[in-house]
């Protein structure tokens, strides 16, 4: 494909987008139904799609949108303006190409220094106040963060590999990879990203796919070999492998929604590391831990996640919150008196974090806090939060 065809694909996506579609669904449709699509092609495509995810208002007011909800064309035509590339270059007669720049189009638009602080952040104006809040001065630094792709990450298993082992085997499949300082086991992938997943360190286990945030709050845990540890939100088990690599524990996942967790045996006996799932009528009263990585707005996470960032309303943040409260009052009679309970969110928002921890302490009084923190984009992955706290003995 051309460089132009491939513009052309995206705004059809976009625009599918636009009209309430989900991004990754609608790149895996195109795929299917664009076999001839190499790819090269398929990784430029999703790339146009989720960088104009990532910065929609910006793109839009430089695509001629203003303050409105841009086309897909108008998206691709702001990402263009903002490389200073030449859309004339791209949008032509050439065959697949997004139809030539009509005259309205190519009128001057007022420059991006000039617009409201939510579209040169990329953020919701309501989301301002919420991030403000939490991160004071640091508030623009972390939205301009989270405008651009997010690295990847892999987490050295370990049970299995050094972290020099672990970057010589990356290497012999042309993977380039780099310590990273949130975590000791992190490493961040500086070539190659995308030929982790059929590769050999990969495939036997030494590495996982995971951020450097999220390893940092299984550093957080007070884990010791022995302890019955369940993780309460399981999803496909990246946690609970981390936490497994770290210890001889007694592993039990659960997820509300099993399907989800259909992944967590085979990845577990890759590692090389016993995870048991349950449902909530096999769970115990005696564990030693809990971690509760619950649903949350992904806040710190919309580099990753971008879609997320213009789908979050107010109503679906208050559900948010009243869903973290059930589930830390569902987990409390989990543990045994001396245990620890770990609340973990990828959002920056005091309503999700500390606001729900205060709440849930004031209704516990058999639980003290030990830590928490607030892991910053800034600091290099996704922004997370984590709190321990200790049930009385």
């Amino acid at each position: 494909m051309t460089p132009a065809a491939r513009l052309s694909a995206a705004i059809d996506i976009l625009d599918d987008v636009r009209a309430g579609e989900n991004a990754e669904r609608m790149l895996t449709s195109w795929a299917r139904a664009n076999r001839f699509a190499g790819s090269k092609d398929r990784a430029a495509i999703r790339d146009h799609v989720f960088d104009a995810l990532r910065c929609r208002r910006s793109y839009g007011w430089l695509g001629g949108a203003g303050e409105g909800q841009a086309s897909g064309r108008q998206l691709m035509l702001g990402a263009l303006r903002a490389a200073q590339a030449d859309p004339d270059a791209l949008f032509c007669e050439a065959r697949f190409a997004p139809p030539p720049l009509t005259a309205e189009e190519r009128l001057p638009v007022p420059p991006l220094a000039g617009a409201p602080e939510g579209v040169r952040l990329d953020c919701p104006d309501w989301l301002l106040p919420l991030y403000r809040e939490t991160l004071g001065a640091e508030t623009a630094p972390v939205l301009e963060a989270l405008r651009h792709r997010a690295a990847l990450f892999l987490r050295v298993n370990r049970r299995k590999a050094t972290l020099a082992y672990a970057l010589e085997v990356l290497a012999a499949d042309g993977i380039a990879a780099v310590p990273h300082p949130l975590s000791e086991t992190a490493l961040r992938v500086t070539r190659g990203a995308r030929a982790v997943a059929r590769s050999q360190a990969y495939l036997s286990g030494l590495v996982e796919i995971q951020d450097a945030g999220s390893q940092a709050i299984i550093d957080a845990l007070p884990l010791e070999d022995g302890m019955a540890v369940l993780d309460y939100c399981a999803g496909g088990g990246g946690k609970a492998l981390a936490m497994g690599a770290r210890a001889d524990l007694r592993l039990t996942a659960h997820d509300v929604d099993a399907a989800r967790m259909q992944d967590i045996a085979p990845r577990a006996s890759r590692a090389g590391i016993a995870i048991a799932t349950a449902r909530a009528s096999g769970l115990s009263d005696r564990y030693d831990l809990v971690l509760c990585d619950v649903p949350c707005s992904g806040s710190g996470a919309f580099a990753r996640s971008p879609q997320g960032k213009w789908a979050l309303t107010p109503d679906r943040l208050g559900q948010l919150t009243r869903i973290q409260a059930q589930i830390l009052a569902e987990v409390a009679p989990r543990l045994r008196p001396g245990g620890y309970l770990a609340y973990a969110t990828c959002s920056l928002f005091r309503c999700e974090n500390q606001e729900r921890i205060a709440a849930f302490l004031a209704a516990q009084p058999d639980f003290t806090p030990v830590r928490d923190r607030l892991i910053s984009p800034l600091e290099g992955g996704d922004g997370f939060y984590i709190a321990v706290l200790q049930k009385r003995l």
